[in-house]
């Protein structure tokens, strides 16, 4: 009678044990999920408040072309040297008169920024006159300043805030033109712009037209990279 007493405490107690082991297996999924969830969160609020540090300095560049062109400025003349940027851009230590230099006190007034990490591959702000955008002021090329290599994530949140619902894409070149393209004293507006695929931006259907798109992340199709662009100065 003993012995099978024993037996049935004995049973009991492995019972109670596999019932806690399972309440701790399946607390321990709830944590790892409720944290999985969180770091979501936590990635999701980074991206939104990097694609607002990057969408405020690109209005920072606006104004400060704007600042240049009312002193009376050719566009042409426009500049972007600085220190920390390509020395494609010139040297802004040996330019007489600032006046037309973007990241100068005398002229636009902007800073120079890095992109924040995560958005991009690490390249570094470019500015072209190479591309017309859809949709922005005449044929002619526009003044764009263009962020690389951006990642998707960065490149879909910025055309939902933009009202593109797919990516516009770039089929003929490349809007990121690269070295050939830097505005610079020696190369300013083409004279035959590239041209990105209007049909793949969103549509007005009230006058059967693409909207004007002063930002968005274009998809290069040569290469499939994709590039944030705002338009500087429309031409």
């Amino acid at each position: 009678m003993s012995a099978e007493k024993n037996a049935g405490q004995s049973g009991n107690v492995l019972f109670i044990i596999l019932i806690a082991v399972v309440l701790i297996g399946a607390l321990s999924a709830a944590i790892l999920s409720s944290g999985n969830s969180e770091n979501a969160q936590i990635d999701k609020e980074t991206l939104a408040l990097r694609q607002s540090e990057v969408q405020r300095y690109a209005a920072e560049l606006q104004r400060a072309v704007g600042y240049i062109m009312q002193n009376g400025v050719s566009e042409s003349d426009i500049r972007f040297a600085h220190p920390d940027a390509n020395a494609d851009y010139g040297d802004l230590s040996a330019d007489a008169d600032p006046s037309d230099q973007v990241f100068h006190k005398d002229g636009g007034g902007a800073g120079y920024q890095a992109p924040p990490s995560g958005v991009n591959d690490g390249s570094a702000w470019e500015f072209y006159g190479q591309t017309h955008i859809p949709g922005i002021g005449t044929s002619r090329a526009d003044l764009i300043a263009v962020l690389p290599n951006v990642t998707q994530s960065f490149c879909d949140a910025v055309n939902q805030s933009a009202g593109q619902t797919g990516a516009p894409t770039d089929t003929a070149a490349c809007l990121n033109s690269g070295a050939a393209g830097r505005f610079d004293d020696a190369t300013q507006f083409a004279a035959s712009p590239n041209t990105v695929d209007e049909s793949t931006f969103e549509q007005d259907p009230s006058v059967s037209a693409v909207y004007p798109a002063t930002e968005a992340c274009v998809v290069c199709s040569a290469d499939s990279s994709r590039h944030y662009y705002t338009v500087l100065l429309a031409r």
